[in-house]
C-alpha cells in the first residue's frame, strides 16, 4: 500500500502578499503550488487536499451585501457563502492539478468535494465568538449578529465562533478515492460547520480553523504523513529577531513546551504546531511544516513527532 499524505495549503497558495484577488493571480498562484506537489506524487504518494478560504469567503460576504445594497438581493448566511468558495476553490486546484499532472506525464484523476464538518452545537466558542469575518462598518449594525471594534481603528467586524471540528462527512469516501489513485480535495476552509440535529444537520456562522479540520481529515483516514504548507521553510523560534532558530524536528513534548513559552504567534504559526500534535498524538507518523518550493527535498521543514 502507497503512502497517504494530507496537505493543507496555506494562504498563500492561492493569493500571495499584494497582489489583487483575481481569478488570474489565483489560478497562477494555485498551479504554482500543485507543481511542488508533483514531487510527492512522483515519490508514489496518495494524496488528498485541504486548503483555506478566508480571503475568497470575506469576498463574497461582501458582494452579497453590496447585492443587497444596491438590489435588494438576499444576502445568504455564512455557511452557504462558504460552499460556495469551497466549490470556486476546488475547481482551481483541480484545473491547476491537471495542468501539472498533464506536462509531467502523470496518470492521476483529481476529484473534489464539497465538505460538511460537524461541529458539537454546545462548544464555548458560541458562547464568547471571537473569529473577525466580512467587511468592517463604521458602526455596529443592529442586527443582532456580534460585532467588535478593530483594534486597528478600522471600524466595526462582525464576529463569529471558531468551534473544534468533531467529524468530517464523507470521510470515507475520500480516504476510498485517495487509496485508489485519486487526488482528492476536500475540507475547504475547514469544512462547511455544521450541528447535528433530529432530522439532519444545520449549517452555523463560524469559522472552522482548516489546519486542524485537515489534521482531523489525516487522523480519521489514518494518513502517514500531514504537509502545512505555508510561507516560510521551516518552524522557527524568536521568528524575525537576532535570536531566530530553525527547528528540523520537535518533539510533541517539545512543541507543547515552545507553544505555553508564547513562540508561535496566534493566527500563524500557533495553529499549524496545534494541528501537528494532534496529527501526531492520534497515530500519524510525522507533521511537516514547510513551504510548497521545498517539497522537492525528502527532509524538508519542521518535522513534528512524538
Amino acid at each position: 500500500m502507497r503512502k497517504l499524505a494530507m496537505v493543507a495549503f496555506g494562504g498563500n497558495a492561492l493569493l500571495r502578499a499584494g497582489e489583487k484577488g483575481t481569478f488570474e493571480n489565483q489560478l497562477r498562484n494555485v498551479e504554482q503550488t500543485c507543481a511542488q506537489l508533483r514531487h510527492l506524487v512522483e515519490r508514489g504518494y496518495d494524496i488528498v487536499i485541504g486548503h483555506g478560504n478566508g480571503p475568497q469567503v470575506g469576498n463574497v460576504m461582501l458582494q452579497h451585501e453590496a447585492g443587497k445594497k444596491m438590489f435588494g438581493l438576499e444576502a445568504m448566511p455564512m455557511d452557504f457563502c462558504g460552499a460556495e468558495t469551497q466549490g470556486s476553490i476546488a475547481y482551481m486546484i483541480e484545473t491547476g492539478m491537471e495542468r501539472v499532472l498533464s506536462r509531467a506525464g502523470l496518470d492521476r484523476k483529481v476529484v473534489s468535494l464539497v465538505t460538511r464538518v460537524e461541529v458539537p452545537s454546545d462548544d464555548p466558542g458560541f458562547r464568547n465568538p471571537t473569529k473577525p469575518v466580512g467587511p468592517y462598518y463604521p458602526e455596529a449594525p443592529g442586527d443582532g449578529a456580534v460585532y467588535r471594534e478593530d483594534p486597528r481603528g478600522r471600524g466595526w467586524r462582525k464576529v463569529v465562533a471558531s468551534p473544534r471540528p468533531v467529524a468530517i462527512h464523507n470521510i470515507d469516501l475520500v480516504e476510498r478515492l485517495a487509496r485508489e489513485g485519486y487526488i482528492v480535495v476536500t475540507v475547504g476552509g475547514g469544512g462547511i460547520p455544521v450541528v447535528r440535529e433530529k432530522e439532519g444537520f444545520r449549517g452555523v456562522e463560524a469559522v472552522i480553523d482548516k489546519d486542524l479540520a485537515s489534521a482531523l481529515a489525516a487522523v480519521t483516514m489514518h494518513a502517514d504523513e500531514f504537509y502545512i504548507l505555508t510561507d516560510v521553510p521551516k518552524v522557527y523560534l524568536h521568528f524575525h529577531t537576532p535570536q531566530e532558530q530553525a527547528l528540523d524536528t520537535m518533539t510533541v513534548a517539545q512543541a507543547r513546551q515552545y507553544l505555553s513559552e508564547g513562540m508561535f504567534a496566534e493566527g500563524s504559526m500557533a495553529p499549524k504546531v496545534r494541528a501537528g500534535i494532534f496529527f501526531v498524538e492520534n497515530g500519524g507518523r510525522q507533521c511537516i511544516i514547510t513551504e510548497a518550493g521545498r517539497l522537492d527535498d525528502p527532509a524538508c521543514g519542521t518535522r513534528i513527532i512524538l
